[in-house]
């Protein structure tokens, strides 16, 4: 009974020690001395190393949605201009922003946790904190601010190549010219997707660090732990992110 009482509060007492954690990692924000430099290095890590596997992953993504849509559109009765207003706007508001996210949380999630979950089993954030530094604010506080600060600059750039490489496939491809592609995609363009896709790339930029952050942090169990924290990070990255889209969804559109 005993038990199966702790598996039941299990996830509670997860849940509660992540907040913990992430209470702790803003209160340490006013420490600036202490993680400014390590945050402009996670800010390289996550933003500037993260752009070439993003745009790869966009500009596909834009170009074989360009394909598929030209391949459903084969009415006489509908304008080539629609398959502009249907690629632009769904690289906007989803493709654009879960698909580089599902790619950071393979590349940026995973690092983190490995890194830190390294550092744990090999002792080295206790070495921190017996030296007075405070290794919350050190080692999580900038790798969560830079996911905040560089996942929406991602997404811009995801959603910049993602509808450039749909424009690209569909003029090489034959389907519609360039100036037919954009006049579609501006027909039924709404200001608000923009706006919406940054502030799914703000909660998925926390949720994928946080998460990562604290898989790393706790991990246990010597180099078979670092493993399974990095896989458990990546796969509670995308669940959550998931939920997270659905709710966003639901509330904002």
């Amino acid at each position: 009974m005993a038990a199966l009482t702790r598996r039941l509060l299990r996830p509670v007492h997860t849940l509660g020690k992540f907040v913990m954690l992430m209470a702790q990692a803003v209160s340490s924000i006013g420490e600036v001395s202490m993680y400014r430099k390590n945050l402009i290095s996670q800010m390289t890590k996550i933003g500037i190393e993260s752009l070439p596997i993003v745009s790869l992953a966009a500009f596909f993504s834009g170009a074989v949605m360009t394909v598929q849509t030209a391949y459903q559109m084969t009415g006489p009765f509908v304008p080539k201009s629609v398959i502009g207003s249907i690629v632009a706007p769904t690289m906007i508001l989803e493709l654009g922003v879960v698909g580089m996210a599902f790619v950071l949380a393979g590349r940026v999630g995973a690092r983190i946790a490995a890194e830190l979950g390294t550092m744990r089993v090999s002792d080295q954030i206790d070495a921190l904190e017996v030296m007075g530094l405070n290794s919350v604010a050190y080692l999580i506080l900038p790798r969560v601010l830079a996911g905040v600060i560089m996942f929406p600059v991602l997404y811009v750039a995801a959603c910049t190549i993602g509808v450039g490489g749909g424009i690209v496939a569909a003029d090489v491809g034959g389907y519609l010219s360039a100036e037919a592609f954009v006049q579609g995609a501006q027909m039924y363009f709404n200001p608000f997707d923009p706006f919406f896709g940054l502030i799914k790339a703000f909660v998925f930029g926390f949720l994928i660090t946080s998460i990562s952050c604290y898989k790393g942090y706790y991990t246990s169990g010597g180099a078979e732990g670092v493993g399974d924290a990095t896989t458990e990070a990546a796969v509670a990255s995308c669940v959550f992110m998931l939920f997270a889209d659905l709710l966003l969804a639901a509330a904002f559109l």
